[in-house]
């Protein structure tokens, strides 16, 4: 089986300083979707791993939160593709839980889920903080430079050993369908 683990914010969707906090404000990048849906047609699962302090700051409720994710998921299935599992951080940053990344609990949850072993699985985030749990799991780290991926990139020292980087989700997919494809 093939996996692929993505950030949402930033990386497959606009991000904001304000929070992305109903279906309205959730708005997908270029190219995000469709290269989403190219993976699905490519037989790799999908999962999301998302840190939502909103949720812990009153900001949205669960409801609107999987009123957003249902948005993405018929664009997503209007183009094809479809996601297996979203994983949901609920916490704010100063809950001290094991799930908030970096913290590596959602990507162990969702090893556990697929019943695979993370390691060299491709986690894609614009964070440092989505690149050091996925390090954390032994998975292969991914840069996007979208959302907060430029910035992040400029602290390259920083990022973790092994980490690519791509322009977007659309360039890392080529990346990834194209190496699948070399013998």
């Amino acid at each position: 089986m093939k996996l692929i683990i993505l950030d949402r914010d930033g990386v497959i969707n606009q991000d904001s300083k304000a929070f992305v906090k109903s279906p309205d404000e959730w708005l997908p990048l270029p190219g995000s979707l469709e290269a989403m849906a190219r993976l699905s047609q490519s037989g790799w699962r999908i999962a999301i791993a998302t840190n939502q302090s909103g949720l812990a700051r009153g900001l949205f409720d669960m409801e609107t939160l999987n009123a957003m994710h249902a948005k993405m998921r018929r664009a997503l299935a209007a183009l094809g593709g479809s996601v297996d599992a979203i994983f949901v951080c609920p916490h704010g940053p100063e809950d001290g839980c094991r799930c908030r990344k970096p913290a590596p609990g959602l990507l162990q949850d969702i090893g556990r889920r697929f019943d695979i072993p993370l390691a060299g699985v491709p986690v894609v985030g614009d964070s440092l903080r989505d690149l050091q749990a996925a390090a954390a799991v032994g998975a292969q780290p991914w840069l996007a430079r979208t959302g907060n991926g430029a910035a992040t990139a400029g602290g390259s020292n920083l990022l973790p050993p092994g980490t690519r980087i791509g322009d977007n989700l659309a360039a890392i997919v080529d990346t990834l369908l194209a190496e699948q494809d070399t013998p």
